[in-house]
Order: C-alpha cells, then structure tokens, then sequence
C-alpha cells in the first residue's frame, strides 16, 4: 500500500506553516509584489511602517518587518563575473538580521522559490499575488512548478538494474506520480559517493570496470571513467580530491584500489593493498587512506599525497568493516572472524587498543559528533556500542534479526536487519547512560529485506534533509519508506515503477546556512529575464517577493534552440469540457523575429497518466502568434506540446505548458477550482 500524506518532507513540513503564514500576510498593491505581514503585535508594526516602507522604498531588496531584517541579492560564482548572467552559476542570498541590534538570526529554515515574473503576468486579469504564487508552489502539483525551488530535494533510488531512479518526494504528496527521472547507467551499480556541492554523483559500476559520473543538475550521465577490476566500495576523501574506488580481488596483485582525480577524472593511480573486499576511511585532514584488505587480513595505510602504500597492519583475518572517529582520532576495524575491533592512531598508525566482541561482526558506522559507533553483528542479533572517547565497549544491545547495516541522524543509530522488516532506533542519548538503551521498532514495509534477491553494499537508510527523519529502501518489495522520529510507523511509502530498489542517497537543492544568519543557494539559472523571488519564513510569520535581474550570457553566442516559443495563454487553468483556445508566440532564436509563415504547426496533448492523446492544427493569426483549440475531458494535469514537420520540428524540441481542468459553477461563467484535482491541497 503507497499512501501519500500531505504532512511530511521538506517542502510538506513548509506547508504545515504555510497556512498560518498566509493568513498572516495581505497583498501589498494590486501588483502582487509583494506582501505585508500583520501579526498580534499589530501596533508595534503599524509605528514602524512608515520607517519599513521608506527603506523598502530605497532598497526594494531589504524587507523590515516584525523586528526582523531580509536582505535578498543575487551574485555570480565566478569571480570574473561582476553581474549574473544566464546559464551560468550563481549564489542566491538571504541574509536575516535583528532589526534592533543588527544580530544574525541563526536556526531558521526560510523558503524561496524562482520564476520569471512573465510567467505569472495575466492578460487581462489581475496578476497572481506573491501569496497565491506560494499556496500554488506547495501545492506539489505537477507541471506547475517554479523554474527554480530552493526548497526542494530529490531521493535517488539506486536499483537492481542498469538505472537510478529519481524521486521528487514532494509532488509525490499529491498522490499523482514522484518518478522525476531516470539514469541510465552502462551497468548495474554498486556503490557511489556524493560530493559536498550535491552537484556530482560518483556510482562505481563493477562489472564494467567503470565508475559513471551523474550530473545532479541534469540527472544523467557525463562520463564513464575507467576504475580498474571490478570496482565496488567507492569513497571520496574530505576534501573531495580524490575519489577511492575499491578493487575486490582474490588475485593480490589485481587487488586494491584505484585512485581517481576529480577535476580532471582520470586515473592517477592503482595501489594494491591485498586481495579480498575493501573498505575505505581516511584521517582527519585527508593526509591518509586506510583500506581493509578482507581475505588477506589486513589493513593498508597510504600516503595520500604520494600514493604510495607505507604499511600493513593485522587486524584479524577477516577485517570486515572499518571507520574513522574525529573524536578518537582513529580508526576503528571490526574483524569478522575473531569479533575483536582495533583501534588504530590515525597518526602514529599503530594499534593502540583491541577492542572484544564477538565473532560474527559486520558493518560499523560511527554516529555524526564521531563519540558512538554502532558495530552489527548477524550471527548473534547483537549491535555493539562503542564509545570513542574511552576505545572502550559501552553497550551489548540483542536487536533484531540478523542485523547487517547502520546508519545516523542526529538523534537516533537506525539498524537494518535481513531477517524482519522492523529497523531499530538507538537513542543516542542513551547511549551514555549506564542501563542498556531502549529499542524503538518502526516497520518499513511488510517484507523482510533479506527475501530479496540481493542486498547492496550502499546505504539503504539515509537521513532526510533538515529533519529529524529518514528514508528507508526496503529491498524485497522496491519501495522507500519515509518516517519522522517520535511517529510509531513511518508516514508513506514510494513507489519505484517496477525496479528493484537496493539503496538511497538524497540531492539537496535547499538554502543552507552558510553562515550565522546567511542562507545561500547555489544555482544555474537557465535564462535571462527578470525574476520574482518568493521568500517565506515561519518564525516571525513572514512572506514576501522580492526581484532580480539576469542578464544574457555573452558567451551563447548561437543558440541551439530550433525555435522560440512563448505561450500567451499564461492561464493554466481551463473549464471541464469545453473547447479552450490556447495561444502561443514563435519566433526564430538568432533574429528573435516571428515566425507567421509555418503552415503545419501542430499541438499535442494528453493527460500526466498518459491517456486521451490529441493532435490538433494551429492556425496563424499574424506576428508569429498561433492558436489552437483545446478541450479536456477529465480532471488532471494535461501537457501541451508544438511541432512542425516543415521546420523538423519535434513535439520534445520546445518546453511544454501544462492545463489544469477545473469545473464551471452553474450559472457562472468563472472556472471554480476543483480542490481534489491532481490531489488537492
């Protein structure tokens, strides 16, 4: 059962507050430009709005209101640049102030959409107002969304198969559909590592010897690089140099790893180390690599800037997993066979404590403030606890059913079993207590994981953005479940089109606080124009647009573009049963002159399930301006698409523009928003 709830992810915890926000807020003018915020202490602002509305009036990008500051701008990346342009990176800049003493406000969580203001613009009508443009974002509807959310947040899904599935957690509230994309890869993925930026995915491919580079911004594939024999564990170091993939072989000399640069993603170097599986940590500051070298009983050490190996240490026989804790400046190996963990000095690279379980240990993770690390062990139901700061066992905590991975968010280690659908929460807060921590179970799906074909070496639980919660793949059914902390079961499920999930990872595209009081995001916006920047705060309630300016990139020279298009019906929203003439502008993309003379423009329609296809003429009404008759039958989001065989023109060659049906009143000529259209608000 997939069951959405309108009360959960990043944007849907935005949406809880949006309504008090909204009733707090009236239009500003009947322009929408922005809003005006009216609170309890009414008065307080009312003594201040004179002053407020001189300063906005000299900086229309600095907002005073509810004794708080926003200062808004946008800034290129390049330091060559001194303007944004289009096509090319830029930082968009909330920067919140107490209005009194001029103190950053920390610890907020604030939200900002992007969009042209044309696209907003309605002929004829009154403009939508920065209020309405907000309740219509969060909406989640598909085919009405911003050209830019700095509030979103996608779920990678990596599958079984030869693809990564991508998952907009947020429309998928609405019950229609979350598939945002898919990545096709050359091979069936194994592991993959993320940079810091969320900008580049790195997804080792064994079975082609390749690791594939995934751009985040397009969510398809810009290289595949050569990585060596089978390579599985892939890891890059904190500075993100290098990236370190993992060679598994029974052969030594075949066996190790395989050292890639990142900036210009060649190979820099195959190290071995010995043969079996490897896993990867390094030191605080990046200056060394330690790889467990599994059927040779091992742990390698290498000098990171000469990339040459410098020492074995024995572990155990069989080191099976490993991890570094920035608290114990160590590096810590569970060993499979003889259930002892070492302890190994990050700087001296010796042994330095061993550490007694019990034999059957497998994957370990150390919690964020690197004080806790969870050690699972299968064969006995057991996760051990260790605490950093003493290199000493804490806790023997008897959990689930053969357990076999971890994972942290801030508050609680969640540990996946093979043997039960159930993951168990460790309260972290309790792990320094002298009694045994209580276990929380939640159910993520019906099915144990260990029913599926096979299980990723790839986290399958992956903490949610900026919450306290996380996703979960269940393996034997391809769904991710979704669960807040402090519920009793998780909140909803996803769906994965028919492929076998087996592991997680999130690309955040949100404002981050950069600093205390400035939330930055880092954007490629597409195209020039003048935008309207919706920004929305919860505490102070707070909602204003704010406006900035993007200028042509000087570089793009000659467009690509077989044409340009601009829909003139900017009215999205269109009667039930009833022929709807949409209209559109073309023009050519070099001389931006119209285009009037195209005698077979065609339009192409149909609903976001794929049903009721139509293809109707346009005719030419002069200017370039084409129109074309639409009617639609049933209430979903429809897409709209123009094409030419005369130009070689093809329906995928021009953006698209989505209608939303809704009913007519009786007796009323005004459509009435039908409020369970494409899962309603």
């Amino acid at each position: 059962m997939h069951f959405p709830l309108s009360a959960y992810l990043s944007r849907a915890v935005i949406a809880l507050v949006v309504s008090a926000v909204l009733q707090a807020c009236s239009q500003q003018g009947s322009d929408g430009a922005g809003t005006e915020v009216k609170s309890e202490t009414a008065t307080a602002v009312t003594e201040t709005a004179a002053v407020d509305t001189a300063d906005e009036a000299d900086n229309p990008n600095r907002v005073s209101r509810e004794g708080v500051v926003v200062e808004f701008s946008t800034t290129p990346t390049s330091p060559d640049k001194d303007k944004v342009i289009a096509a090319d990176w830029a930082d968009v800049t909330f920067r919140i102030t107490d209005a009194n003493t001029g103190e950053p406000i920390k610890g907020r969580y604030p939200a900002a959409w992007m969009d042209l203001g044309l696209a907003w613009e309605a002929k004829g009508d009154r403009p939508m107002s920065c209020e309405d443009r907000v309740k219509t974002y969060l909406q989640g509807i598909v085919g009405v969304r911003p050209m830019i959310d700095l509030n979103s947040h996608f779920l990678l899904v990596l599958n079984r198969d030869e693809s990564i599935s991508v998952i907009d957690p947020a429309v998928g509230i609405t019950g229609i559909t979350n598939l945002f994309a898919q990545i096709n890869l050359d091979r069936p993925g194994a592991d993959w590592a993320k940079t810091e930026d969320q900008k580049r995915l790195f997804v080792s491919m064994p079975t082609a010897d390749m690791v594939a580079l995934v751009d985040t911004e397009t969510f398809e594939v810009a290289k595949n690089i050569e990585a060596g024999y089978n390579p599985t564990r892939a890891v890059l170091q904190g500075d993100e140099r290098y990236l370190w993939v993992g060679n598994n072989s029974k052969e030594a000399g075949e066996s190790g790893v395989t050292v890639i640069d990142t900036e210009s993603l060649e190979k820099v170097a195959f190290i071995p180390t010995g043969a079996g599986h490897h896993e990867i940590a390094f030191n605080e500051g990046d200056s060394y690599a330690f790889v467990t070298n599994r059927d040779a009983g091992t742990v390698s050490v290498i000098d990171v800037q000469s990339l040459k190996k410098i020492k074995d240490l024995e572990t155990g026989p069989i080191p099976i997993s490993l991890d570094y804790s920035s608290l114990g400046d160590a590096v810590y190996v569970a060993d499979g066979k003889s259930g002892l963990i070492s302890v190994i000095d990050a700087d001296k690279h010796e042994i330095r404590a061993r550490i007694e379980a019990k034999p059957g240990l497998g994957p370990m993770r150390f919690s964020q403030d690197g004080r806790w690390g969870l050690v699972v062990n299968p064969i006995e139901n057991k996760v051990f606890a260790i605490d950093a700061s003493k290199d000493q066992l804490a806790h023997t905590i008897t959990l689930g059913k053969q357990p076999y991975q971890v994972n942290f968010t801030r508050g609680f280690g969640y540990v996946r079993s093979l043997g039960t659908q159930d993951v168990g929460l460790i309260p972290v807060s309790e792990l320094d207590e002298d009694s045994v921590p209580p276990i929380t179970y939640i159910p993520a799906g019906q099915r144990p994981p260990g029913t599926a074909a096979d299980i990723s070496i790839a986290d399958s639980i992956v903490p949610s953005v900026k919450q306290a919660a996380a996703y979960i793949v269940n393996q034997a059914e391809g769904t991710v479940h979704y669960y807040m902390e402090g519920m009793a079961a998780p909140m909803g499920a996803f769906r994965n089109y028919g492929h076998e999930a087996r592991a997680i990872e999130i690309v955040d595209r949100s404002l981050g606080e950069q600093e205390p009081g400035l939330y930055v995001g880092r954007v490629k916006i597409p195209i020039e124009g003048t935008y309207d920047v919706a920004f929305m705060m919860d505490t102070p309630r707070f909602l204003h647009c704010f406006s900035a300016t993007v200028e042509p990139n000087p570089d793009i020279e000659v467009t690509t573009a077989p044409m340009n298009i601009e829909y003139l019906t900017t009215e999205r929203r269109i009667p039930l049963g009833e022929t709807t003439k949409v209209q559109f502008k073309l023009t050519d993309p070099r001389t931006y002159l119209p285009r009037h003379d195209i005698p077979d423009v065609m339009v192409l329609y149909y609903g976001a399930d794929g049903r009721g296809r139509t293809v109707v003429p346009a005719k030419s009404l002069g200017g370039g301006i084409y129109e074309a008759d639409v009617r639609v039958d049933r209430f979903v989001t429809y897409y709209l698409f123009v094409g030419s065989q005369s130009e070689e023109l093809s329906y995928s060659d021009l953006p698209n523009f989505s209608l939303l049906p809704v009913k007519t009143k009786p007796g009323n000529s005004q459509p009435e928003p039908r409020a369970d259209a494409e899962g309603g608000s």
